[in-house]
Order: structure tokens, then sequence, then C-alpha cells
């Protein structure tokens, strides 16, 4: 297991620019407003001959008790306790301030160690004498936007961290899941997200928006290893123009998304399949990944008898590109119906991940024929010669044969309904490549 490296500091002191300067990517939200970075955010970092895992927390910023800013403080004292090694960051522009006293405080009680880092030295720096009292040794001066001092600092690191050899690349079959939960603002995505992994992993509360990094962590299930992601709840582009933070927070989601293989929709069981819960369905459908539904709140139910054959029906009505999608009532909050996700998880990345023989798409397809023909065109017949499948995840399939750019995608779906129900791809998008030979006398 590699060393785990975290960066901490007050708020704005420049941490995750820190931290995506180290990860070589924008792995985390970089914005001027304090308090941006509110979850520890992690990533497998390969540096030289460095190889450790490195996590960016919120601004030590002690509130009131229950509120976001103890929240976020009790975050980033969790990552000190999982820490191998701390990077402490105080802003060399700002000089050294109470904040900073008891950050230092904390660490020093920790017992780990700490390397003290003077961010922002591009320019015009303050007296940084006071910090020596620390006993931490001397700074290292960085510039994290400009890349400065980086040579000093992984100086300062190796003999803490240590060479270490990079993890042996494993096959496919033992890839971890990649999972992501979506949906919109306050559905419960991390509330399920600390139930899955069983400990509070990012803050959780009654306010929308919590959330702005997508938060990534692994955890075993049915022998299998998964990499689940948290996001940002995505509200609609018009309410969102003009929120720069929120904007950053969508386009992590979004980048989740693709990064995803699996993805879980969750929608809140009392306001089911509002128009942006059809709209992020669409998204996740026509990025290609493999989809299960997840009616949170399934505890605030009243009538809970049929209920969940009313939404399936909903379900297959306003969203027919992915009928058959798996959908499980559950309680993130109570547990109820989680060991029942999982597993739903597991069989729409099987169908995600399943190829069909060419023999046996072409039997369907004489049958799906014979029972309801294409529609002809100006009295020509489409002729459909045969069908296979050259790719999966998503299961595509090529049609060849005549006149197919004049197939109506009522009978495409109709295919598609026909695929579904004879080989199991519920949970998946399906797609068609459309080949049409041409015509010699043109």
């Amino acid at each position: 297991m590699p060393p785990t490296v975290a960066i901490l500091g007050r708020p704005n002191v420049g941490k995750s620019t820190l931290f995506n300067r180290i990860a070589g990517r924008k792995a985390a939200i970089v914005h001027d407003t304090p308090g941006v970075t509110r979850d520890r955010q992690e990533t497998a970092v390969e540096w030289g001959d460095l190889n450790f895992r490195l996590v960016d927390t919120a601004g030590f910023d002690m509130g009131a008790q229950g509120s976001l800013s103890q929240r976020m403080t009790e975050q980033t004292l969790a990552a000190i306790r999982q820490a191998d090694v701390c990077l402490f960051v105080i802003d060399a522009r700002g000089g050294v301030t109470a904040g900073d006293d008891i950050i230092a405080q904390a660490l020093r009680r920790s017992g780990k160690p700490v390397v003290l880092v003077a961010n922002k030295c591009e320019g015009r720096t303050a007296d940084l004498a006071d910090a020596r009292k620390w006993g931490f040794g001397e700074t290292v001066d960085v510039s994290a936007e400009h890349g400065t001092g980086m040579g000093e600092l992984f100086d300062a690191l190796a003999p803490l961290v240590g060479a270490t050899t990079p993890e042996e690349a494993v096959s496919e079959d033992e890839r971890p899941l990649k999972l992501a939960i979506i949906g919109r603002p306050n559905t419960g995505k991390s509330t399920l997200f600390n139930r899955l992994l069983g400990e509070e992993r990012t803050l959780t509360g009654p306010e929308a928006g919590i959330t702005r990094d997508s938060v990534a962590a692994a955890f075993e299930t049915e022998g299998r290893t998964v990499l689940l992601h948290d996001t940002a709840g995505l509200r609609k582009r018009a309410r969102a123009a003009g929120h720069a933070l929120e904007q950053l927070a969508i386009a992590s989601a979004l980048t989740a998304i693709r990064f995803a293989e699996c993805v879980v929709v969750i929608i809140d069981a009392t306001q089911p399949f509002e128009k942006q819960d059809l709209t992020i369905a669409d998204l996740v459908a026509r990025e290609g990944r493999a989809i299960i539904f997840a009616a949170n709140k399934w505890d605030l139910i009243d009538r809970k008898a049929g209920a969940i054959g009313v939404l399936r029906r909903q379900l297959d009505r306003l969203l027919p590109q992915i009928a058959g999608a798996p959908l499980i009532a559950i309680s993130a909050m109570t547990g109820e119906g989680l060991p029942r996700l999982m597993p739903g998880v597991l069989a729409a990345d099987g169908a995600w991940n399943r190829h069909v023989a060419t023999a046996e798409l072409n039997r369907l397809l004489a049958r799906a024929v014979e029972r309801h023909p294409p529609p002809a065109v100006k009295g020509r017949r489409v002729r459909i010669r045969y069908m296979t499948q050259p790719k999966s995840r998503p299961p595509t399939f090529a049609l060849f044969g005549n006149q197919l750019d004049s197939l109506p995608q009522s009978w495409l779906r109709y295919l598609q309904n026909e695929l579904r129900a004879a080989f199991d791809f519920e949970g998946t998008p399906l797609r068609f490549s459309l080949r049409t030979s041409k015509n010699p006398y043109a």
C-alpha cells in the first residue's frame, strides 16, 4: 500500500492548486473564493521514483457545533489521522496567522512528519520567521500556480515517502469497476456514498449543493473492487449560469460520468422523474454508460404497495431509450434496499460488457423482421441482410442492407427491445451502426 500524503492549511492558501500541480492534472476545483474544497479529494501520484496517495483537504476553520465549517474541519482532522506525511501550506504573502497556529498545534499533537510549504512565493513575501516556533524546520518556498520550487519540495518529500515501485498492471478482469453517483442536488448522493463505504467520507446535510469536487474512494463488494465517485448535484444549465463555482462543480461531475463505466442515477422518490432527472438520465445514455436508477428516500413513502411498479412504468414510458434499466427503491439514510443495489450495478455492468455471437443475432433478426417487417420507402422494401456486434461497452450493432438510412426510429426501437429481451441487455444503452450498400446503378 503506497504511503499517504495530506495537504493541510487555512482556506485559500493554494492547497488545491498544489494538489493539482503534484498530481499533474486538474483533479480538484480551484477558485479565488475561500473554502472551495469541502471534501477530501484523493489521487494516486507517480512523481519521479515516488509513488504515493495524495489527499487534498478543506480549510481548517473551526465553527459552531454542527455547522458546515465544523464538519469540514472534522474531515480535515480525519485526513491527518490517516496520513503518513503532512504538507502544511502557509501563505507566503499573508504571513503567519492565528489560524496557522491552530493547524500547527493539531499537527504537532498528531506526531506525523510535516513538511512546511510556503506557497505564493512568486512575488513579494512577508516575514515568515514566526513559523520556526512550530519546530517543522525551514520552509520549502514554492509557487504552485507557476510550478517554481517543486524540485525542492520533491527533495523534502523523498526521505519521508521513500522510493516505491508502482503497482503492477492488473488484468482487465481485475480492474476496479468505475461507478459514479449522479443526480439533482439534495437527492442523497453523498449519504449513499458514505453508506456504501461504511464511513463518513464526504460531507452531508440538509443544505443543497454541499458537494463540489467529484470525490473518489474504493470498496469491495462480492469479490469485486469498485471505485466509487460522489459528484455535485446537476441543476438546470440556466439556474447554474453565472455561478462560477457551481459551473466548475458541474464540469467535475460531467468528467466523472465520462470516466465511469456504470452510473447510479439517484432520484427523489417523493418527487420522482422531474424534467432534470430525465435530462441527466438521457445524458448518461448518450455517453454510453451502463445505468441503474435508485429511488432514494423510500422511507418517506407512505403507501409503498405497488409504488415501485408505478415508477417502473413511468421510467419505461419517459425513457424508452433505456427501457428496462434496473430501478431499485432504497433509503440511503436507513440502509433499506441497499443489499439489492450493488447486485443490480454488477448486472448492468455485465450487460454493458456483453458480446453476442453473430449467428445468434441473425436468428433474432430473422424472427424480428418476420413478425414486424420494416416499412417500405417509396414503394421499395427496406432489406436488412444481416447484423453483427462489432463492439461492446456499450453494445453496438452493425446492420447491413439497402436503404437503412430510411429505417424509422420506431423500428430501431422495436429491434432494440427485442435485443434486450433476448440477451438480457437491461441497464445499458444499445447503439446501431447502419451500413447501407451502394446502388451500382446510381
